[in-house]
């Protein structure tokens, strides 16, 4: 039994241009959009926490605790453009470790000393956010140019807990000890946008600020640099590297210390666009 070929002609067309992507330009601002992803970060963090009465030791996370670094986590972002020189944007993602180690040197932690040859069990955990506002002060067909205000917030807690003394013995938990602070960032720079191509876009972000804010003296630098491709109008993928350092010593009723704290590495997201 055949079947007539010229009904099924029409049908495969309709199929090729609902699955084709579509020819279109991609302009270098969106008023609006949303992108998930998966984010391959890095943390490089010291830390000192102050006690009552004693400096602490500046630890490397990961050297003297043991903490890794490097995982693959999620995070979200969207941006809102509701006039034509003007966009806000925001970002989240989440990263945390855990580790047991027994220490090669003595530290001095929120108060509490731990010895060398000891074990402890310490975990790290932030929620990082950024917001941000741009003013597109020069917008052209294939590019667009404007000073950008950032604000990047960390919200972090960490614990260290002796579970062994240097002996081998069990560890108490007058020795266990557990910091949360909140550590804002602000930034000033600029944003570009680039579409070399109709379905092709690069983005780059810049920001710099030092100031005393909230009982936190903080030295930030911000930097990000990407390409999105969009085969199709309003859906697409991004590619970014983005990096953020916080010099900070905090001197709050939360947290007494300093950090010095990198949050870097490659996203990867779908991108929802108009």
């Amino acid at each position: 039994m055949s079947f007539p070929a010229r009904p099924v002609a029409p049908l495969l067309a309709l199929v090729a241009l609902a699955v084709a992507p579509s020819a279109h330009a991609v302009e270098p601002l969106d008023t609006f959009s949303a992108r998930i992803g998966g984010y391959v970060n890095h943390f490089d963090t010291e830390v000192r926490a102050d006690g009552q009465t004693q400096s602490g030791t500046p630890i490397d996370l990961e050297r003297d605790l043991g903490l890794d670094q490097d995982e693959v986590i999620g995070y979200v972002g969207v941006t809102w453009r509701p006039w034509e020189q003007h966009e806000f944007g925001l970002t989240y993602h989440q990263a945390g470790s855990s580790s047991e180690r027994r220490l090669q040197r003595d530290f001095s932690f929120d108060g509490a000393v731990y010895p060398a040859s000891a074990t402890v069990r310490s975990e790290f955990d932030a929620d990082g956010y950024e917001a941000s506002y741009t003013w597109w002060a020069a917008s052209h067909e294939t590019w667009a140019l404007g000073p950008r205000l950032g604000l990047i917030w960390y919200s972090i807690d960490m614990g260290v807990d002796l579970t062994l003394n240097a002996n081998g013995s069990q560890g108490g938990t007058a020795a266990d000890r557990n910091v949360s602070f909140d550590l804002p960032a602000p930034t000033i720079g600029g944003s570009w946008r680039w579409t070399p191509a109709d379905d092709w876009r690069i983005v780059a972000d810049v920001g710099y600020f030092a100031a005393d804010i909230n009982d936190v003296d903080a030295d930030v630098v911000f930097g990000r640099l990407g390409v999105e491709w969009y085969p199709w109008q309003t859906f697409g993928f991004s590619l970014d590297y983005v990096s953020n350092r916080i010099q900070a010593d905090t001197n709050k009723a939360d947290f007494s210390g300093d950090v010095d704290f990198v949050d870097s590495g490659v996203r990867l997201g779908v991108v929802y666009r108009f």
